[in-house]
């Protein structure tokens, strides 16, 4: 992977190169997110994470305002909002 001009690295932050998804309690499968943004206090119920270990960890509440960066394939809230965005 080459270096990423300021440009890219700004539209990514901005959720304009691939987009987002905003999603409650349905669960997101099959999924390729760089990062989530939790809008409202949300209890992930699960999750996974490629290239990680310890993932299940974070089957946890997080406060609203909090971004979880890394490679997200599914995710399950059992409340809240967030907003992901796809790589």
């Amino acid at each position: 992977m080459g270096i990423k001009n300021t440009q890219v690295l700004l539209n990514e932050q901005l959720g304009q190169q691939n987009g987002v998804e905003i999603f409650t309690t349905a669960a997101q499968t099959g999924k390729d997110y760089y990062a989530i943004y939790f809008v409202k206090e949300s209890v992930i119920g699960t999750i996974t994470m490629t290239d990680s270990t310890g993932s299940s960890a974070l089957h946890t509440t997080v406060p609203a305002g909090m971004t979880l960066f890394g490679k997200v394939t599914a995710i399950t809230l059992t409340s809240g909002l967030a907003i992901a965005y796809k790589n």
